[in-house]
């Protein structure tokens, strides 16, 4: 099996994911991901595509991760990962779907508006 592709992206984090058969080493940023993600929810999230396929130890992970924050990487890599599951074997896809792991989140931060401190609060009115 040749190395697989996938990108996966969340917010303004961009994951790059490169899957090869393996014995279940994800190194993210010529890292482990233990090391760069901080928090055990961010480990789950990134492990959760091969908890749910039941492929934990059968691929190798590589990734490059750019922009955004933490959680929002973690999300990238975890779109990432799922997209390579399907392109090696696509039988995995309708479990993935059902968890909600195929679709790209689209939500992103809401801009600031011109008088006004931040996208929604405002300034304290005054009557007087």
């Amino acid at each position: 099996m040749e190395v697989v592709n996938t990108i996966g992206r969340r917010k303004k984090a961009i994951a790059r994911v490169y899957l090869s058969e393996g014995d279940g080493k994800i190194v993210v940023n010529k890292r482990d991901y233990k090391t760069f993600f901080p928090t055990a929810i961010l480990h789950y999230v990134v492990e959760q595509p091969f908890q749910l396929t039941d492929t934990v130890g059968k691929f190798d992970i590589k990734a490059n991760l750019d922009g955004g924050g933490t959680t929002g990487q973690a999300e990238a890599l975890r779109l990432g990962i799922a997209r390579a599951l399907i392109t090696v074997d696509p039988e995995l896809r309708p479990i993935l779907k059902e968890k909600g792991l195929l679709k790209r989140d689209p939500r992103m931060v809401e801009r600031k508006k011109p008088g006004q401190p931040k996208a929604r609060k405002k300034f304290q009115f005054s009557k007087r």
